[in-house]
């Protein structure tokens, strides 16, 4: 950037109350010990077994602590002998031996498995996938608007927590053969939806079809709705209230040529809705589309980033959270919070396992630039809301044609420039034709990656894209390309 000040190291302030759980805090270990009746049965079963566990109340004994020496027994003091058993009674099954913490499976409905669909804006399945395969999601593929994939009600809550890219996370809980809408209304009867909610919770349903013959989505929503009430009104005798703003539980029902699968929605409001953004400038990225161009970009994390067009900083911002590796959901609300079963404690456990990772510094150089001072107020204003210092993004007000780069080191440009309706003929010619000059002039070595509309973007800046990605902006059509920029010379 222009005359950029001495900055200091780019730090994340966390509120107050969440520091990071470290592995021997004292809350930790006594969350560990083990005591009451389960307690007093594993250690009889390791005796039978011929083993010596600790006792669950008793202290344990300092790895380098000499060994103890057993008490010699009183000459008064009876030999303790094995219990007869009852003449034709069978002996009782030994209780089992118990699992280390880590180890230990969920239990009920966390250790089931579930089909999964995670939906994201179209153009980033690939990029959605390779997140979900560096998650520990191995199965993750690909699918249409979205990628499949499967796992287990903990990890459920991981994916809402940690996916950058999704929309929203949907448990798939039923899927048949439908040919009209009394037979989907029977699917969704036939469906346990006692597990998760019931009538003391709001519902919304929502309903979404790809060459379905059924010839009203309304009256399918209908029907899906009335299946879900009439299956919780027999068994507990009440139906739940509808709420379409802020519902507790939320199913979305998708039909295709010859069938419907009903999903149960764990996330609530998408989760592009992180919880920082409020101002949102005058043609906003979403927080995950800003996340999927990083992705799509090749950004490493450990390099330079510049956003000449920043508008109020969503890809800025996106970016240090995810070089501080914070966690997109860690301050926001759920809808799996409300169903039924919600293990809270489970739920916080993961969220300071999550917190234990962040960073204290960026190990890169970020900044922005935008020749609008409101943009430029919001953006900072945003940063704040996300829990950034004003050293962790270098926010400025310029002109993209001023720009330069923040140190020696070269580095990515990625930015949403204004196109279309935002900049008459004139102005557009005479712009891209400046800012050209001051790539070439300024940022050879960089990569410049630009999400845009207009086609004959390339064109405009007389550079050649390595790459074109057809990507979407909602239900607009756009492509980000990538260039090579090679400083004093046009690549065309």
């Amino acid at each position: 950037m222009s005359d950029t000040p001495e900055r200091k190291k780019p730090t994340l302030s966390l509120p107050t109350g969440t520091r990071p759980r470290q592995s021997g805090d004292p809350q930790d270990t006594e969350r560990r010990s083990r005591s009451g009746p389960r307690a007093h049965r594993v250690a009889r079963a390791a005796l039978e077994g011929g083993k010596q566990p600790a006792a669950a109340d008793e202290p344990r004994q300092a790895p380098d602590a000499p060994p103890r020496k057993p008490r010699p027994r009183r000459d008064d003091e009876p030999v303790a002998r094995p219990r007869e058993r009852h003449a034709g009674r069978p002996a009782p099954a030994p209780a089992p031996a118990a699992e280390p913490r880590a180890e230990r499976r969920p239990r009920g409905a966390q250790a089931e498995v579930f089909a999964m669909f995670a939906p994201c804006p179209q153009g980033l399945e690939h990029a959605l996938v390779d997140e979900l395969h560096a998650l520990g999601y191995d199965d993750a593929h690909p699918g249409r608007a979205g990628a499949h994939f499967t796992a287990d009600w903990n990890g459920m809550m991981r994916a809402n927590l940690e996916s950058r890219l999704a929309t929203r996370v949907l448990v798939r809980v039923a899927h048949g053969t439908v040919r009209d809408e009394d037979e989907l209304l029977e699917l969704a009867r036939a469906t346990p939806w006692e597990r998760w909610f019931g009538a003391e919770q709001t519902l919304r349903v929502d309903t979404s079809a790809v060459r379905s013959p059924m010839k009203s989505l309304q009256f399918c929503n209908l029907r899906v709705k009335d299946g879900i009430c009439d299956r919780l009104r027999e068994l507990e005798g009440e139906r739940p209230n509808i709420d379409t703003v802020r519902p507790d539980a939320r199913v979305h029902a998708f039909l295709d040529e010859t069938s419907a699968t009903l999903y149960l929605d764990t996330s609530g409001e998408s989760l592009f809705k992180r919880g920082w953004r409020l101002d949102k400038g005058e043609a906003p990225l979403r927080e995950n589309l800003a996340a999927g161009l990083l992705a799509l970009s090749g950004w490493p994390a450990d390099v330079p980033l510049i956003d000449p067009f920043c508008g109020s900083g969503t890809i800025l911002i996106e970016a240090a959270l995810k070089g501080l590796r914070v966690p997109p959901g860690i301050s926001r609300p759920f809808a799996f919070e409300r169903l039924r079963g919600h293990q809270d404690r489970r739920w916080r456990d993961l969220k300071d396992d999550a917190r234990a990772r962040i960073l204290p510094e960026l190990p890169m150089q970020l900044a922005g630039a935008d020749i609008d001072p409101r943009a430029i107020d919001a953006a900072r204003d945003n940063a704040h809301r996300a829990g950034l210092t004003e050293d962790a993004v270098y926010f400025e007000v310029a002109d993209a044609r001023d720009t330069c780069p923040l140190d020696e080191r070269a580095g990515w440009l990625v930015t949403n420039p204004p196109y279309g309706e935002r900049l008459d003929l004139e102005e557009d010619r005479q712009l891209w034709t400046e800012w050209a000059s001051t790539l070439k002039r300024e940022f050879g070595g960089w990569q410049l990656h630009v999400i845009t509309s207009d086609m004959e973007f390339p064109r405009k800046l007389r550079l050649d894209p390595f790459r074109r990605t057809p990507v979407y902006n909602g239900a607009l059509a756009c492509r980000l390309f990538g260039f090579q920029l090679v400083k004093g010379s046009f690549r065309r």
